[in-house]
């Protein structure tokens, strides 16, 4: 019976990656950098450019349709912003 690959299968990998910082790993460009998506306006299109990355490096995104990863960014109070990386309805917040 071959495994499957289960939702808390993909949250953690999604964790995993957000977690680690590119180039965390030697000789590979895994990983990402949300960080640096904050202080740029999301029309800018690197949201898109973000979700591809994450696309390549998580392969089990690759299975899921088109609107299922989202990334965006909420203003919280006085002067936060919080990007949160939506996977299918489960939400991983980044600040």
């Amino acid at each position: 019976m071959k495994p499957t690959i289960t939702a808390q299968d993909i949250q953690a990998m999604v964790s995993h990656w957000l977690s680690t910082p590119p180039n965390g790993y030697l000789g590979s460009d895994y990983g990402a950098d949300p960080q640096s998506l904050l202080q740029n306006p999301m029309a800018a299109g690197i949201g898109d450019t973000f979700i591809g990355k994450m696309r390549e490096d998580v392969p089990a995104l690759e299975a899921m349709p088109a609107g299922a990863v989202n990334v965006f960014y909420v203003d919280a109070l006085p002067d936060r912003r919080e990007l949160i990386v939506d996977v299918a309805g489960w939400q991983e917040r980044v600040s």
